[in-house]
């Protein structure tokens, strides 16, 4: 039975599931209609709007941090990076629209490999070049983050992000954390300015 969180809340999944070992993180989101800019009847108003009428395109990425720091960049992981080096921590690949039902994105952790210096494991997204495209989360509704057991395919927990996240460019969704030999999840839902992943990780430097 999945659990649906609330912005702050924290769940064992060692507890949640018994012997768990590998899990999929699920991130999703879909782009808002947009609204017409001025004239120009229909056509006008499905190529046009605040985005400049380009796709909004969001990139899922993970930071395995140790003792809340970022060791080096080779500890993000993302699109140019899908694995990590001790191949506990991996990417599935880019979506580039965000269209479609269920998962846009999915990281895949082996808990039983990550190595013991790392604590925590941070699940965020950016706006690909959102500045220079005037786009922000204010025009992405339904966002989510779920985590699964890879073993039984089972949900074992989800968290909406419900709130007005306009303005925002990056955002961190969620964590996997180690505490007394357990594995939780803190759904987080907090929203920052950074134009990139890069200016993102200066936060955990």
């Amino acid at each position: 039975m999945s659990v649906k969180l609330q912005k702050g809340q924290k769940v064992s999944l060692t507890k949640t599931s018994a012997g768990l070992s590998k899990v999929i993180v699920g991130l999703g989101w879909d782009e808002a209609p947009r609204q017409s800019s001025g004239g120009g009847g229909f056509l006008s108003s499905l190529f046009s709007g605040g985005s400049g009428g380009s796709s909004i395109d969001c990139d899922a990425f993970a930071l395995l941090l140790s003792d809340g720091k970022l060791q080096g960049k080779s500890d993000v992981v993302y699109f140019g990076n899908l694995e990590h080096k001790s191949g506990s921590v991996k990417h599935m690949g880019d979506n580039l629209t965000g269209a479609g039902e269920g998962d846009d994105e999915q990281i895949v952790i082996n808990l039983d490999s990550v190595p013991a210096q790392y604590d925590r494991i941070l699940m965020g997204v950016n706006i690909y070049s959102a500045q220079s495209r005037k786009q922000h989360f204010g025009m992405i509704r339904n966002a989510f983050i779920r985590l699964v057991d890879a073993r039984t395919s089972q949900e074992m927990c989800i968290f909406n992000l419900t709130e007005d996240y306009s303005g925002m460019t990056a955002m961190v969704f969620g964590e996997v954390y180690r505490h007394n030999g357990e594995w939780k999840f803190n759904a987080i839902g907090q929203g920052t300015t950074d134009g990139s992943i890069n200016e993102f990780i200066k936060r955990y430097a």
